[in-house]
């Protein structure tokens, strides 16, 4: 959503994009510091994720075609879904601590929600 009365223009105008870039910002510094930061292929991956998200909302909104922002919007929901898994393994290998990662957890639920 827009706020009240505004238009939207652009895919940054957008409340779910601006849910999913706030979602790949806590990915990054959580992956730049403490024990998940030498797991290279994992940082690598969960990362990959989370900018899914946001590039899906992105690229699907400029395609100008509602059929395929409605296909990105499903792809963008899926890569949310793979963060949100992706998180459990953050929690097994103690790389947050539990409340942290119901945080980033719950984030990924109402973005999802969201989409």
């Amino acid at each position: 959503m827009a706020a009240e009365g505004k238009r939207i223009k652009s895919f940054e105008d957008l409340f779910i994009f601006r849910e999913a870039r706030e979602l790949a910002k806590l990915v990054y510094a959580f992956t730049r510091q403490g024990p998940a930061a030498k797991d290279w292929g994992f940082v690598d991956q969960i990362r990959r994720s989370a900018v899914s998200v946001l590039s899906n909302i992105a690229e699907g909104f400029d395609r100008q075609s509602r059929p395929e922002f409605i296909r990105a919007l499903f792809i963008a929901r899926g890569s949310c879904a793979e963060v949100r898994a992706q998180l459990l393994v953050v929690l097994d290998q103690k790389y947050l601590p539990a409340k942290d990662h119901e945080e980033m957890s719950a984030r990924c639920r109402r973005l999802s929600a969201g989409i």
